[in-house]
């Protein structure tokens, strides 16, 4: 018998619903909210509600019972560094998402919606594959400085399902692979994958490698700092300059990879500069992780957004395609890529990870 999800997803002024019968999609919507609506709530846990009341009406109005679903599944959101898999929603998890410590992101509600919904029907809730899953080995959190340890906060939902899907397409276990997986979006991210765990990563969040349309990355320490102690900017102008304002929005004021090709395309010098830049930064990061698995690379995998661009990833192929084939998955697919971490634990494919 198909087990049918309730898939929630929640952005910054969205919400992203999926219905699914297994890994058959019946339904998508994406709710959207208004600054208004956002602006009236002084943090987001206290955006719940709102939300929740949302998804609900929504479901009603589409005809759609809540109780005919199986299990609620939540986009994951900062909490501590945990392993990749899939995790029943617990007290201890609530807790953590609701107090935020570790950061606010609209995520952040993705759990507690997830079990509110699932606890008022008597079901399961889970979360999958969060951005603060950290995989890192010992060696990879050295950064040079004592008090500063590299970490993993990017793209590992996106990451490890298309990990998932090229292993089944080649009819092996995504723990049997070594792959380098790129993630092209808004932030960038490029993750090694050594035998089903992320044990290095570029990371999106934590301004490490690759410029990205909205962040500047890794940036020359010294200068960066000659910046923030220059008396010119406030502490969250520096932030907003590195997440946010930086790569493609600080150089060309646009953060839309096709406006900028389009640019190209008419002559513009300028755009055609930065946008090499941004490949060469790219594959640079590709390399070092083609280093960290000792040239034993099974696959490059690129994917998000800007992989739709194949003059952009036929490109970073030119660089790398030396080290191992590149297979691009254009897009990014959370709402299956949620309900199959579901799946994997009510079929008995896994277990449910312990929070």
């Amino acid at each position: 018998m198909a087990i049918k999800s309730l898939i929630i997803n929640p952005g910054s002024t969205s919400t992203k619903l999926g219905v699914f019968e297994d890994e058959t999609l019946l339904m998508d919507e994406t709710l959207r909210h208004s600054t208004e609506e956002i602006a009236q709530y002084p943090n987001i846990i206290a955006q719940k509600d709102f939300r929740k009341n949302i998804i609900l009406d929504f479901l009603k109005e589409k005809n759609i019972d809540v109780n005919t679903f199986d299990v609620i599944v939540g986009r994951g959101g900062i909490v501590k560094p945990i392993p990749g898999g899939t995790y029943e929603v617990t007290d201890a998890l609530i807790k953590d998402l609701t107090e935020a410590k570790r950061g606010e992101h609209a995520s952040n509600l993705g759990g507690i919606i997830a079990r509110e919904i699932a606890d008022s029907i008597g079901v399961k809730a889970f979360i999958v594959d969060p951005v603060a899953v950290d995989e890192l080995v010992p060696v990879a959190r050295i950064s040079g400085i004592p008090e500063i340890e590299r970490g993993s906060i990017d793209h590992p939902l996106n990451q490890k399902a298309m990990g998932r899907r090229y292993a089944k397409e080649v009819g092996k276990k995504y723990e049997d692979l070594n792959l380098i997986i790129v993630h092209l979006g808004g932030g960038t991210s490029c993750g090694c994958h050594d035998h089903g765990k992320m044990v290095d990563v570029f990371a999106a969040f934590n301004g490490d490698g690759a410029f990205s349309p909205e962040r500047a990355n890794a940036v020359p320490p010294l200068s960066l700092v000659e910046m923030c102690f220059s008396g010119k900017y406030t502490q969250a102008e520096m932030k907003k300059k590195i997440i946010g304002n930086g790569g493609f929005n600080a150089y060309l004021g646009t953060n839309d990879a096709r406006e900028i090709m389009k640019r190209i395309d008419e002559g513009d010098e300028k755009a055609k500069l930065v946008m090499n830049a941004f490949i060469y930064q790219l594959s640079k990061n590709i390399g070092a992780m083609a280093a960290v698995l000792k040239g034993k690379v099974d696959q490059i995998i690129i994917t998000g957004g800007i992989a739709y661009n194949k003059r952009i990833t036929d490109k970073i192929n030119e660089y790398v395609g030396f080290i191992a084939p590149v297979t691009v998955y254009a897009g990014e697919d959370e709402l299956l890529a949620l309900a199959q971490g579901a799946l994997r634990v009510l079929n008995g494919e896994e277990e449910a990870k312990e929070y």
